[in-house]
C-alpha cells in the first residue's frame, strides 16, 4: 500500500449527502444512534458522558449540520433524531422500540421506517444488514457510518464518491466472473492457503453512491469489490479481538474448528465451542478487497476499504445477496456478520504474501505482501 495520501478536501456535509443521495427536494431524514440505555437521548443527556463519542458525531455533524443550514441548502424537509438500544454486535437485527429527545417512545417500524425518505445511522455496531433488509420493505434509502471518529471524518466522509466508484468499477470489471481466490498466509513460522470459490459470480462494489430510485443503505465510508463465496477450504490464520491468534480449519465453506497458535486457549476454547453449538456461525459469507487510498483509522469500516488489505467476514450475508439469514442460526444473538480484516496495522504478525485470482483458465496475481499487484494498478491506470 502507499503511504502517500491525496490531498483531502475539508469535509462537507451537503457535498456528501448531495454526492451520496442527490437529493430531489423536500426528503425528510432521521438520524439514528445506539445507547445502551436509549432513554438517555431525552435532552440529549448522552452528550454529556464522553464514552459516546460515536454518537456525539451523529448529534454535531449530521443532525445539527442539517439543522443549521444543511436543510434549506440540500432541499430536505425536516431532520429527526432517535436512539435504540446498542446491539451488542455487528449486524444484528435491530430492536424496535427507540426514543427520541422529548423521552417519547416510538416505534422503528411504525414511527420511522415508513415515514422518512433517508435515515442515517451512526453508531457502535454496524446496522448494515438490518437496515438493508428494512429499506427493501419500507422502499426508504440510507447509510450506516458505524464506529465514526475524526480521522474517517477528515478523511474517508470527505472524499469525492465520484470518483471512488469509477476507481470502484474499475476493479469490479477487472475481477468480476472469477472462478476462485487463493490466499496465502504468513504466520508463526507457518504457512496456510484459503481457497474461495466464487462460481464465476458478479462481483459486487460498495461505492458509496445511493440515488435511488430504488430502496438500498451504503455503508460509508465506502471503497471496495466483494463476493459473497459458494465455497471455501483450506486454513488461515486470525486475530481474535484479546489478541491470540488462532488456526482456521476451513471445509464446506465454513470454519470448523480453529486450533490455538499463540495466546490464550480459553478464547479459542470457547470459539469452538461455539462452531459446535451453531455451525453456520463459521460461515464464510464474504471476501471483500479495499479499492481506496486512506489513511488508516483504527476502524474497520474505514480500515478495510484501504487498496491493498482484504477481509473475509463469518455470518450473515442476506445483505449481500447471500442467503444466510438470521432465522438459520441456533441462538438470535450468534446471526452477527464479522468481519475479519487482514492488514499490517491491524493484524501485524500475519501476513499475506500474495492473492491469485483464477478466472477463465488463467492465474493472476492481485495483491502481494498487502499491496496491489501489477494487474489492479493497470487497472486503475487505464
Amino acid at each position: 500500500m502507499s503511504s502517500a495520501f491525496p490531498q483531502f478536501p475539508e469535509f462537507s456535509l451537503t457535498r456528501l449527502l448531495t454526492t451520496v443521495f442527490a437529493p430531489k427536494g423536500g426528503e425528510r431524514v432521521a438520524v439514528l444512534i445506539d445507547l445502551p440505555k436509549p432513554e438517555g437521548v431525552k435532552d440529549f443527556a448522552f452528550l454529556n458522558d464522553p464514552a459516546f463519542s460515536v454518537q456525539r458525531y451523529a448529534y454535531e455533524v449530521f443532525y445539527q449540520g442539517l439543522r443549521n443550514g444543511g436543510l434549506a441548502a440540500l432541499g430536505m424537509a425536516k431532520v429527526d433524531f432517535f436512539a435504540y438500544q446498542v446491539t451488542g454486535g455487528s449486524n444484528l437485527d435491530m430492536p424496535d422500540a427507540a426514543f427520541d429527545p422529548s423521552g417519547k417512545q416510538v416505534s422503528l417500524e411504525k414511527d420511522v421506517y415508513p415515514n422518512y425518505e433517508l435515515i442515517l445511522c451512526v453508531s457502535t455496531y454496524s446496522a448494515t444488514a438490518p437496515l438493508t433488509a428494512f429499506a427493501k420493505q419500507y422502499g426508504f434509502r440510507g447509510a450506516t457510518l458505524h464506529g465514526l471518529n475524526q480521522i474517517i471524518l477528515e478523511s474517508g466522509l470527505a472524499v469525492d464518491y465520484n470518483q471512488v466508484s469509477r476507481e470502484a468499477e474499475l476493479l469490479r470489471l477487472g475481477m468480476t466472473r472469477a472462478d476462485r481466490f487463493e490466499i496465502d498466509y504468513a504466520f508463526a513460522g507457518q504457512k496456510a492457503t484459503l481457497v474461495l470459490d466464487c462460481a464465476r459470480q458478479e462481483a459486487q462494489k460498495s461505492h458509496g453512491l445511493c440515488r435511488g430510485p430504488e430502496a438500498d443503505v451504503a455503508n460509508l465510508p465506502a471503497g471496495e469489490i466483494y463476493y459473497v463465496p459458494a465455497g471455501a477450504e483450506g486454513q488461515f490464520p486470525m486475530q481474535y479481538e484479546d489478541g491470540t491468534l488462532g488456526l482456521m480449519e476451513v471445509t464446506g465453506g465454513r470454519i470448523v474448528r480453529a486450533e490455538l497458535l499463540k495466546g490464550d486457549a480459553k478464547t479459542v476454547a470457547e470459539h469452538n465451542h461455539k462452531l459446535a453449538s451453531d455451525p453456520v456461525t463459521g460461515e464464510l459469507g464474504e471476501l471483500g478487497f479495499g479499492t481506496q487510498v486512506l489513511p488508516v483509522s483504527g476502524k474497520d469500516i474505514q480500515d478495510e476499504k484501504i487498496l491493498g488489505t482484504l477481509h473475509v467476514a463469518t455470518g450473515r450475508s442476506d445483505h449481500l445477496g447471500g442467503s444466510l439469514t438470521p432465522d438459520k442460526f441456533a441462538e438470535p444473538h450468534n446471526a452477527t456478520h464479522d468481519d475479519i480484516l487482514f492488514s499490517p496495522e491491524k493484524t501485524p504478525a500475519i501476513n499475506v504474501t500474495q492473492v491469485r485470482m483464477v478466472r477463465d483458465g488463467k492465474t493472476t496475481v492481485v495483491l502481494e505482501n498487502y499491496r496491489p499487484a501489477a494487474y489492479l494498478q493497470g487497472l486503475l491506470a487505464a
